[in-house]
């Protein structure tokens, strides 16, 4: 199908899957970009003469000022064409990168990672709501071929921009990373066609879009889950190395199992929600609190453990999509304001379940910390269904919320 750009809108006539595509590549280059200092922290330290910890504000920094700037964007720009939106953080997240490569002090290194934070917000709240405005008629698979981007770029991206850091220094890994950031914003000027902001955006909409229950039932059930499985995903590989004793081999091909059962799961979420969303985050929920259970039960069997970790990467790909679609379809005119919200929250609920896990592993080890990631999903699961013990309407993503609490 063709894409519009002569028109006022994106109603008329549905985009190219390729913008998608596009769209979905610069969730990779994003997701890249933002965690791959994880990888090369030693590197960076030794390099520029600062501590580890200090190169680890490389990873804090982004995500605080996603938070904030998921806010902030659709306040300052509620009348902007999505577009030059998107292009500007693009472009945003290319000087970032630059600066990052170029760095020769701590001072310099964390203003392009702030410059990072801001792109990563504000991508995050235009982009990722563009899926239903983008095919209307497709809004499961748009969406999930979306998020798709931050699924391979968690799974290739990542150890990709590690192993470049390794072969060729870390100025090289961030200078590629700004390179491919560059091809995309320039496909997405090509392929993007005219999207006019939501009649209904800007800040003013928040407290309208908390005012619905299933909105307020979806952004409880993203601190339970997103603080769950990142208190617990942060300590995997210790848990893997200490409890299941697992060399360095196994675990790296665990954590890539993980990952590639992650792609499957945001696939077939893709397809899910389209036919029940409700039904694709309670599945959520339990898929990775089960399976963090197994996990933590059945820790001492090596066959066991690889395939809770397989179930585990299975249901966090469904994640994104469920929990999403889920917020969406409670406001389907407020879409922007809502992926605000959900981007904040998503944010600080990552840096919180670090610290937090953080606190569990220093007192009860970290078996404490898996322990905590399935309670988080399971306690998620009863909340949601503790509110809407009834099925949705099947086959809606967009449709808006009648449900009372």
């Amino acid at each position: 199908m063709g894409w519009v750009t002569d028109r006022p809108g994106v109603e008329g006539q549905p985009a190219s899957w390729n913008a998608i595509a596009a769209l979905s590549a610069g969730a990779f280059a994003l997701i890249t970009a933002e965690f791959l200092p994880v990888g090369l922290l030693p590197q960076i330290a030794s390099d520029l003469a600062i501590s580890e910890g200090q190169a680890g504000l490389m990873v804090t920094m982004p995500g605080v000022a996603a938070a904030c700037s998921a806010i902030l964007t659709i306040s300052v720009a509620k009348a902007v064409d999505r577009r030059f939106v998107l292009w500007f953080f693009l472009g945003l997240m290319v000087v970032s990168n630059v600066l990052v490569a170029c760095a020769s002090g701590l001072h310099t290194l964390l203003a392009g990672r702030l410059f990072l934070g801001v792109a990563v917000g504000g991508f995050w709240t235009i982009g990722v709501s563009l899926g239903p405005r983008l095919r209307p008629g497709d809004a499961g698979r748009a969406t999930s071929i979306i998020f798709s981007g931050v699924t391979l770029g968690t799974v290739a991206g990542v150890p990709a921009g590690t192993l470049l850091g390794g072969l060729l220094g870390w100025r090289v890994a961030f200078a590629v990373s700004a390179g491919l950031a560059l091809l995309i914003a320039l496909a997405l000027v090509r392929l993007l066609p005219v999207i006019p902001p939501e009649r209904s955006s800007g800040i003013s909409q928040v407290p309208v879009v908390l005012r619905l229950p299933k909105v307020r039932v979806g952004l409880i059930a993203v601190v339970f889950i997103f603080v769950g499985q990142f208190a617990a995903y942060t300590y995997v590989s210790p848990f893997l190395a200490q409890v299941s004793d697992m060399g360095a081999p196994q675990l790296s091909g665990v954590l890539l199992a993980y990952g590639v059962a992650g792609i499957f799961g945001n696939l077939f979420c893709g397809w899910l929600v389209g036919r029940d969303v409700r039904r694709a985050v309670l599945g959520t929920a339990l898929l990775m609190g089960g399976s963090l259970l197994l996990l933590l039960l059945t820790r001492e069997s090596r066959l066991a453990t690889v395939a809770g970790m397989v179930a585990w990467g299975f249901a966090f790909g469904m994640l994104p999509i469920a929990i999403q679609s889920w917020i969406f379809s409670a406001a389907p005119d407020h879409m922007e304001s809502v992926a605000a919200l959900f981007v904040a929250i998503t944010q600080l609920a990552i840096g919180a379940g670090a610290l937090v896990g953080g606190l569990v592993v220093d007192h009860y080890g970290v078996v404490g910390a898996l322990g905590l990631g399935a309670g988080g999903s399971l306690i998620a699961a009863a909340w949601i269904y503790a509110a809407f013990p009834s099925p949705l309407v099947a086959g809606s993503v967009t449709q808006p919320d009648t449900g009372s609490l």
